[in-house]
């Protein structure tokens, strides 16, 4: 039997009185659209209308298509909740395994975008696992993949317009990104992955000479959006949307991509202090590259190999890993750059060694390669953040108090108005360092713009 609701559902009422349809109208519509999404024996009429307005849920896909017609008919997103209704509850592990069919792929991404519009608790908090890369990873090397992906007969037709229209928002979100941080990016990015590229991914039919680079778009994309996830420092939906980033890429045929996920997935295990993981992604990653044949996507591999290295504080491994990196940035050349990679140059892979040489504790050496790093484009205003707070860093470990802290102070205003866990992370470093010298009057400056810009800091506390 449906589950029941105990009150009467005035928020469906509203939208049935909002949008002008009848009860039968409504239903019609719920049919037809079931049909077309793939679910043809949903049987609704005026009655089971009039049943759910007095407080009855029908079961599952009804709620979701239910939504997607008001959100067709309104022109604005419309979740299972604004119906009244309950969406069906998503295994808090949705994306955390890798699909080897392109129905898996297309299913799994959509179930994990829908989960996240609505917010389902047990998945947007869910924790990182650190077993899942080094699977997913495996599995993407080796197989076993689906060969033959079945053409679709029917459904949207996808063009190379399409395909350009996700490639340009991508691009437009990805340029908010470095300038505003995660937090002020994520939602409309999530939206637009639900409402426009998961019925495309799940119903339309394409070329096979489309099929590639809309795989390859969709998976770029939800790389970027698990980049938000990871800027936020919620790093279990950020792994689940960048284990779904590579299965795509595997169908888009595309090895440049496949590697540059694999080597942002290097970079968050780091980050979450899985250094050997890191390592092993890493490694993966440059097989991905060298199949690409793209040596500057070798090069942040190594790169990344080397960051991994240096957490483990194996300064040989790391040397020897950072020497491979320069050889192969000797070969670059910039017209084999693909878009999604304009951002590693010369300044970008200096802020690379710099954060290399940091967990090395190399003092000298970071303030080395911070200079450079920051001969950057300032439009990446997180990115100049980072390297800034670790030329600040740098100078602190080595005593350098004043100096510290006017590139303290400046990191501080360029955090202010970012809206990303990440930086702060940062700043809160920065002030770690300089707490040995508190008791200096510009080391109490500094504290106090903290705290002032940065509230959420608490860099008092953090004092040693």
């Amino acid at each position: 039997m449906p589950s029941k609701i105990k009150e009467p559902n005035q928020q469906l009422a509203q939208l049935l009185a909002e949008a002008r349809f009848s009860n039968q109208g409504l239903a019609e519509r719920i049919v037809r659209l079931g049909k077309a999404r793939g679910a043809p024996a949903l049987r609704y009429n005026h009655s089971s209308v009039t049943r759910w307005l007095r407080g009855e849920q029908p079961r599952h896909p009804a709620p979701e298509i239910i939504a997607e017609v008001f959100t067709l008919e309104l022109g604005r997103r419309i979740s299972v909740a604004d119906i009244g209704m309950r969406a069906m509850a998503i295994p808090p592990d949705t994306g955390l395994e890798i699909p080897t069919t392109k129905a898996d792929t297309s299913r799994t991404a959509s179930l994990l975008w829908q989960a996240d519009a609505e917010q389902q608790r047990l998945l947007i908090e869910a924790d990182y696992d650190p077993s899942a890369f080094a699977a997913a990873a495996l599995r993407w090397l080796v197989g076993p993949w689906d060969p033959t992906p079945q053409p679709r007969t029917s459904g949207q037709r996808i063009g190379m317009a399409d395909v350009e229209e996700i490639r340009q928002v991508t691009d437009a979100f990805r340029i908010l990104d470095n300038r505003l941080g995660g937090g002020h990016v994520r939602r409309p990015v999530v939206e637009y992955l639900h409402t426009h590229v998961g019925p495309l991914l799940r119903e339309g039919r394409c070329s096979e000479e489309v099929r590639r680079p809309f795989f390859s778009a969709a998976a770029d994309l939800t790389k970027l959006a698990a980049w938000l996830y990871h800027d936020l420092d919620r790093q279990g939906l950020a792994q689940r949307y960048l284990i779904q980033a590579l299965a795509m890429a595997k169908f888009a045929e595309d090895y440049g991509m496949g590697g540059e996920v694999l080597a942002a997935m290097s970079q968050q295990a780091h980050y979450v202090s899985q250094a050997g993981r890191a390592v092993d992604m890493a490694r993966a990653a440059q097989s991905a590259a060298q199949r690409a044949g793209l040596p500057i996507l070798i090069t942040e591999c190594q790169v990344m190999e080397a960051h991994g290295y240096a957490a483990q504080h194996d300064a040989r491994a790391c040397a020897l890993a950072l020497t491979r990196a320069e050889r192969t940035y000797e070969r670059v050349t910039g017209t084999e750059v693909p878009p999604w990679l304009h951002y590693f140059d010369e300044a970008y892979f200096a802020a690379k060694i710099a954060h290399c040489f940091r967990d090395l504790g190399h003092g000298e050496e970071t303030e080395r390669y911070a200079l450079q790093s920051l001969k950057m484009d300032p439009s990446y205003r997180r990115g100049k953040t980072f390297n800034t707070a670790i030329l600040a860093l740098a100078l602190a470990t080595q005593g350098r108090v004043e100096e510290a802290c006017t590139h303290a102070r400046t990191a501080i205003h360029m955090a202010a108005g970012l809206h990303s866990s990440r930086v702060y992370r940062y700043i809160r470093d920065v002030c770690r360092a300089l707490g040995p010298y508190a008791s200096e009057p510009d080391v109490g400056a500094v504290m106090d713009l903290a705290e002032d810009r940065l509230p959420a800091l608490r860099v008092r506390e953090e004092r040693p």
